[in-house]
């Protein structure tokens, strides 16, 4: 009787490593930011081609970080510099099977402490260009906001 050979590997996870843009040679993006204060703006905001009013213009790379824009909208928006105030993240796309808009939540930084969103890119987050960035900013004095919970299905309520 043979016995088969058994053998084991140690396989290493290899993440893709994003290339790096030269910035001097690779033409920038506009990036369309809406901010509003303690809540994302509603997706009903940005149908049949409207958007919010609250507009910033950004012209950035897609290996820009998530710290980066918070930094570049603190620029621009001095009450949002006070140390605490959290910026959370979303990509505004437009739905392909249906004439709306969706929303993804890509990440939160917060101005004055580091975070494991810090050095999402754009790239990474899966952004498009086209699509929309909206910014929950949230003051320190203020609860983060929740986080958002699918709803229940309907057949599992009670009748």
């Amino acid at each position: 009787m043979k016995m088969a050979g058994l053998e084991s590997m140690v396989v290493e996870e290899v993440r893709p490593v994003e290339k790096s843009i030269d910035r001097e040679k690779t033409c920038p993006l506009l990036l369309r930011v809406f901010c509003a204060t303690g809540r994302h703006n509603s997706t009903g905001d940005y149908a049949r081609g409207n958007v919010p009013q609250n507009e910033l213009q950004i012209y950035t790379w897609m290996d820009a970080t998530l710290r980066e824009l918070t930094g570049l909208v603190k620029e621009v928006n001095p009450e949002t510099r006070r140390k605490g105030t959290y910026f959370d993240f979303a990509i505004v796309y437009p739905d392909m099977r249906s004439p709306t808009y969706r929303m993804r939540e890509i990440g939160v930084t917060c101005s004055g402490q580091r975070g494991g969103d810090d050095n999402k890119t754009l790239s990474a987050v899966k952004f498009q260009i086209g699509n929309y960035l909206d910014i929950s900013i949230t003051p320190p004095n203020r609860m983060p906001p929740p986080m958002r919970r699918p709803q229940p299905y309907m057949n599992n309520r009670p009748y």
